[in-house]
């Protein structure tokens, strides 16, 4: 008798229902059930039955292209413009890109690869996808949490962004003077080229001084009264905009212009993902392609500009002996773990809708390499733009470079105020930053709706819009805590804290559960049987996997550590409880690991081994479909999958 198949006096075994139910239900054409005989135990061997899901089937996606392009969509964001080129020109310029390489190599593109491969082998969300290894689903609860976290803080970016695209509808930009009602004392309009150049400073009367006019305890106090001046753009930004208060002891009323923003911001994601990846993979066409548009628009305008070329330089000049800085690694290392958004769920979301023999293998190369191409390209737009402003002001280039939202909302919408048109660059400017946002925004709200429609399989098809909308309603309100006056820093802590410490351990996490508790040779046989061969060269990415990953994100965690700096804003330092609340925030998240597991242990029955024994096997869905396969729980990717079409007689007769 079939060992596996209980007999009409026995009681049907899960086997049993599985093959009798695939069999019902499905058009198999060939069957091959030869299985070992010392896999003779029914409970060794369990099939994955064939149901459709309550609420409706899984979405897939409709075309491969919108996979890579809401891929590429979620990698390339606001850093990639308002970071990556001030690391390089600080890290020694063109010679930043060696370290930057080396560790898109042995660290960007493995763990990218390593998600896609794991989201599109298990087919769901990041914590229903732990069925590899159910002891460890607390890392995709962890990784829910991030997406939430960073999900209520970027869209009040974004909010910014759309308020700078309606101010920017007018034929003066606001920002250009100090004669409007947000301005202080310490506005002043720079406009020193010359008192500059010749050596001098400016005062707030307007008049040039020059270090032989006064003693030089006057020349020492007129620099330290001009560090206290603030450009147009500088107050349009704190006080109008944000009307920012002194610090998180006066959080101040509501800012009603970003709390209409904000909610646009929230109004434009629900609409766009209202019918979840059919109508996200048709909008990233325009997130994903829109930006290098208006990119190649900028660059054609400011290598027109005097200055450009002074910027260029400052960009690329390599600076080798740079190379031999730890630190410069460092920032290597960490901008590309965090450029390719790893570790928040979105890509093993994103790779969870591809069919199940997609080529992620190249989509990973395609993605990882095109977001690295984009920050490197988006140096040339950034620093041509702050040449032409130091030219202009007639100081070093130095003295003009930021980052963050600095660069963003202050030092850009100067520069661009100076040009002709202003208004139309500005436009252009921030209908870019929106859309690179947006893109990112979209798939960690995938992830979060995802992550629940898997828990909760009813909430899709009809229910999927309303499912949807509570979560934006959710944290549209988390929001509103960051569109108050004081809003700024509560986002610069969620900002420092939510997902830096916490992202890199739950990075960690994954990587030695699957590579170590499950094993890298049965996750290498998965991607076998997903993409009909191993990934070239198979040592490499065995050993990258097992040793050369968790080795640099535990350095990069270390690193991060020790050049870690307590959160502040400007001049304001942030009072000891926020950090403290702050460290509470990050590893909220984390946490979330050893509670489930032991959550996990205390529901399974038998000794603290066993059961620690069993929920560190693969579930019986971690397979590929169920209409095309049947596999034992203890081979699971180690050994050739028993391709099942059909059931020959024989097996007919047994059954």
């Amino acid at each position: 008798m079939f060992p596996y198949v209980a007999s009409d006096s026995q009681p049907a075994t899960p086997i049993r229902r599985g093959i009798l139910h695939a069999y019902e239900n499905l058009d198999f054409d060939t069957c091959d059930l030869n299985v070992p005989d010392h896999h003779a135990e029914a409970s060794e061997c369990e099939a994955v039955e064939v149901s459709d899901a309550v609420g409706g089937p899984r979405q897939k996606w409709g075309r491969q292209i919108e996979f890579i392009l809401s891929s590429l969509s979620y990698a390339v964001g606001l850093g990639n413009i308002w970071r990556f080129p001030y690391l390089c020109y600080r890290n020694g310029g063109g010679a930043f890109l060696i370290p930057y390489g080396i560790m898109l190599m042995v660290c960007g593109m493995p763990l990218m690869f390593f998600e896609l491969c794991l989201g599109q082998f298990g087919r769901e969300g990041p914590i229903t996808v732990w069925k590899v290894c159910p002891l460890f689903q607390g890392i995709g609860y962890a990784m829910f949490m991030i997406s939430f976290y960073i999900g209520c803080y970027y869209n009040v970016v974004l909010s910014w962004a759309i308020y700078y695209i309606y101010s920017s509808f007018t034929h003066t930009l606001p920002w250009t003077s100090c004669n409007d009602e947000w301005s202080s004392e310490f506005c002043k309009e720079f406009n020193s080229k010359n008192c500059t150049l010749a050596g001098g400073l400016m005062n707030v009367t307007g008049n040039c001084v020059f270090p032989d006019m006064v003693t030089d305890k006057d020349w020492n106090a007129l620099n330290k009264s001009l560090s206290n001046l603030k450009s147009p753009a500088d107050e349009f930004f704190h006080n109008h905009v944000l009307d920012i208060t002194d610090g998180l002891h006066d959080m101040g009323g509501f800012q009603g212009n970003v709390v209409i923003a904000l909610f646009v911001a929230w109004v434009i994601v629900y609409f766009v993902l209202i019918k979840g990846v059919e109508t996200f993979g048709k909008a990233v066409y325009f997130t994903a392609t829109f930006p290098y548009l208006i990119l190649i628009v900028l660059l054609v305008r400011a290598a027109t500009l005097p200055g450009y070329m002074d910027g260029i330089r400052f960009y690329l000049t390599p600076n080798w002996d740079k190379i031999r800085t730890p630190s410069v690694w460092g920032d290597a290392a960490i901008q590309i773990f965090f450029s390719l958004s790893p570790c928040w769920g979105g890509l093993i979301t994103l790779a969870s809708y591809n069919k199940f023999n997609n080529n992620c293998y190249r989509d990973a190369f395609v993605v990882s390499i095109g977001n690295c191409l984009t920050s490197f390209f988006a140096g040339f737009v950034i620093f041509g733009i702050i040449g032409f402003m130091a030219h202009e002001l007639g100081v070093p280039v130095e003295k003009v470079a930021v980052q963050g939202a600095g660069l963003a909302f202050v030092a850009y919408p100067e520069a661009v105020a100076r040009l002709p048109l202003s208004p139309v660059w500005s436009i252009l400017f921030f209908a870019m930053l929106l859309t690179l946002g947006l893109g990112t925004q979209f798939t960690i709200l995938t992830t979060i709706i995802t992550t629940i429609t898997d828990d909760f399989p009813a909430l899709r098809g009809k229910n999927f819009k309303w499912a949807l909308l509570c979560s934006c309603l959710v944290m549209f309100t988390v929001g509103l805590s960051m569109a108050t006056k004081g809003g700024m820093y509560v986002l610069q802590m969620m900002d420092s804290y939510s997902s830096t410490f916490s992202a890199l351990m739950v990075g960690m996490a994954e990587v030695v559960v699957v590579t170590w508790v499950y094993g890298v040779d049965n996750f290498l046989n998965d991607i076998k049987t997903m993409l009909g061969r191993y990934p070239y060269p198979m040592f490499f990415w065995k050993y990258v996997w097992k040793f050369g990953m968790p080795l640099v994100v535990l350095t990069i965690l270390v690193f991060s550590w020790i050049d870690f700096t307590p959160v502040k804003y400007g001049d304001y330092e942030f009072p000891q409880w926020a950090n403290v609340l702050g460290w509470i925030l990050s590893f909220s998240s984390v946490a979330l690991i050893p509670a489930v597991a032991i959550y996990k242990i205390l529901g399974e029955k038998g000794s603290l081994l066993e059961r620690i024994e069993k929920l560190c096997k693969p579930q019986p869905t971690w397979a590929p479909p169920a209409d095309v396969t049947i596999r034992p729980n203890d081979s699971f990717g180690a050994k050739p999958l028993l391709k099942v079409t059909s059931f020959d007689e024989d097996t007919e007769n047994k059954i």
